[in-house]
């Protein structure tokens, strides 16, 4: 007794199309409900995007080369000025500066975090976030006169005996990186508090229970588990860091310059839209190639997106 042939229950492929091709095509059900239904959800963010960031950053680009002639004239005096190169050196020295500082300081603190109990956890997640509660313009002077010759710093110092003369901590790279690190310190211990609070605590007890120290199972199993936060935390931070104005600008001195302070001044003081334009985008292009040189060592969506 034969056995009744197999029926293909599968609907028939349309005419030159292949049917084993019918499941790697999206429907036209499908790409209609994209369309109409939720995907509409993402034209308001995609037009406040074009808006707000594509549209004024095309009319910059535009600008630098054609302001005030046609040309690449903007980026010609960038570059042969080493002024100008040396302003953006220093924009990167002190921003790399207060990524380190902040990242420094940061871990502990999110380490010290994760032990708390739920009350001083509370506590100390409010001590992070006081300066988001207070004008960046306000803070900036509380460093002014704390950090000045006549200040609460100076004075106490002197009070004790440590110094015999003032300490001068305004008006150079000391109180920009003091102020910076103060104002950002909270993008570092966020991304970090994060992904510790994630980490099984358990694995550090299995290390040593198979004979490791406790530093040694901390450096070895847990620190590196603290990657993805610590990855976040510098790219928030440097970012950041690299357009500050205001720091910069109230607690820096002359040689302590940034970008940002030069933007301004070409706007401000001498009118030269063009060549603003074109810092601006030289600032881009060399943040993003340090970005991508970033990526080609580590993954860096899969570390801000928080995957181990």
């Amino acid at each position: 007794m034969t056995a009744a042939p197999a029926v293909d229950l599968r609907p028939a492929a349309p005419r030159g199309q292949h049917p084993g091709n019918l499941a790697s095509q999206p429907s036209r059900s499908t790409r209609k409900r994209w369309f109409d239904g939720w995907g509409l959800l993402m034209l308001p963010l995609a037009l406040f995007l074009l808006l707000v960031f594509v549209a004024p950053l095309a009319l910059v680009l535009a600008r630098s080369f054609t302001d005030p002639v046609t040309g690449l004239d903007n980026y010609r005096d960038f570059v042969s000025s080493s002024l100008y190169v040396d302003v953006l050196a220093n924009t990167f020295r002190i921003s790399g500066v207060v990524t380190l500082l902040t990242l420094v300081l940061g871990f502990p603190y999110a380490y010290l975090m994760t032990l708390a109990t739920p009350f001083w956890r509370g506590v100390m997640l409010i001590v992070v976030l006081v300066p988001f509660w207070t004008s960046l313009l306000v803070r900036t002077f509380a460093w002014v006169l704390m950090l000045g010759d006549t200040g609460v710093v100076n004075q106490t110092l002197l009070g004790l005996g440590v110094v015999e003369e003032p300490i001068a901590m305004i008006r150079n790279s000391t109180g920009v990186i003091i102020g910076m690190v103060q104002v950002m310190l909270p993008y570092a211990v966020l991304p970090l508090f994060a992904t510790m609070r994630s980490i099984d605590r358990r694995l550090l007890q299995a290390g040593e229970g198979l004979g490791a120290r406790p530093m040694t199972a901390f450096w070895r199993i847990y620190a590196p588990l603290t990657l993805p936060g610590v990855a976040a935390s510098c790219l928030l931070v440097f970012i950041s860091s690299i357009g500050f104005y205001v720091t910069p600008a109230l607690l820096g001195g002359p040689k302590d310059v940034m970008i940002g302070e030069l933007i301004v001044q070409q706007l401000s003081g001498v009118l030269r839209w063009g060549f603003a334009s074109a810092l601006a985008v030289a600032l881009l292009v060399v943040t993003a190639a340090l970005l991508l040189l970033v990526a080609r060592i580590v993954n860096v969506g899969k570390f801000m997106a928080g995957d181990r």
